[in-house]
């Protein structure tokens, strides 16, 4: 069910992972930022959006992951929009010819795999590189990519709702999941954080893509948490943070295990390159 959030701005939530789906409503339709998850949530998000009479006109996926990527066929075909660096490694991905079959593997240990419609999976329309504003006749949606996360991960500013669409990023339940592909990803989430920092004075409402919705106070909160869960990682210290361990919130313990796997990528990454992590002794 649609859950009105800000003028103009709606969330519909998943059973999965308290995925969160975005619709901003336009002149014309609204713009759907990251649907899902499952089919039948999909499904009624798209009766929700009957009942007010409004249709799809767009699309965005804020980065690469699998479950910001689905589509049902009853959304419509409007455009669906990602960064270029997005658009590119979702294409990378579907090179192979199994692609979809590793993406239903990956989701067999989840109960779910038989609920996520792959049909339209990652139709992608890639926004000219540098592109800061969203291509739709609608409030003005600016683009804040950076590289955190994932290869071309964006978030939203919904500037004249006082709304942030932070993709998975300043989760009241998830830990900053860095992207390890990069040279330096420690660094490039803490750019990214300044980045959200920047633009939290114009920030009534954040919607991450995963947990709760905040308000403007929250979003500064998980902003200054999140910076501290990353300094931590780099220096090798405990976190202290309530999203890991026996303080996370019931289903999310998994979390901690995400927690340890990138300690050990930190760490294996130091070794290679010949440099003692900070928790270490030279």
């Amino acid at each position: 069910m649609l859950r009105k959030i800000a003028d103009g701005v709606l969330v519909h939530e998943s059973e999965f992972v308290q995925s969160n789906a975005i619709v901003v409503q336009g002149r014309d339709g609204v713009l759907l930022i990251d649907p899902g998850v499952q089919d039948r949530e999909m499904a009624c998000l798209a009766d929700d959006l009957s009942h007010l009479g409004q249709a799809v006109v767009a699309g965005f996926s804020t980065h690469p992951d699998w479950d910001h990527l689905l589509w049902h066929a009853r959304l419509g075909a409007a455009p669906r929009y990602g960064t270029a660096r997005c658009a590119a490694t979702v294409q990378d991905q579907l090179s192979g010819p199994a692609a979809k079959a590793e993406i239903t593997a990956h989701l067999e240990p989840t109960g779910i795999a038989d609920h996520v419609p792959l049909d339209l999976y990652g139709l992608i329309t890639a926004l000219p590189a540098g592109t800061e504003r969203m291509p739709w006749d609608g409030p003005q949606a600016r683009i804040i990519e950076h590289q955190a996360h994932a290869p071309g991960h964006a978030a939203l500013l919904i500037e004249e709702r006082g709304v942030l669409v932070a993709g998975d990023m300043v989760s009241d339940v998830l830990i900053p999941m860095l992207d390890w592909s990069t040279a330096d990803p420690i660094e490039d989430y803490l750019t990214a954080l300044r980045l959200l920092d920047g633009v939290a004075g114009q920030v009534d409402v954040v919607i991450p893509g995963h947990g709760s919705v905040g308000g403007a106070d929250q979003l500064r909160a998980r902003i200054d948490q999140d910076r501290a869960y990353v300094l931590a990682l780099r220096d090798g210290r405990d976190p202290t943070d309530p999203r890991v361990g026996p303080s996370a919130k019931p289903g999310w313990e998994w979390v901690s295990d995400v927690h340890d796997g990138q300690l050990q990528r930190l760490a294996r990454r130091s070794e290679h390159d010949g440099m003692p992590h900070r928790h270490q002794q030279p």
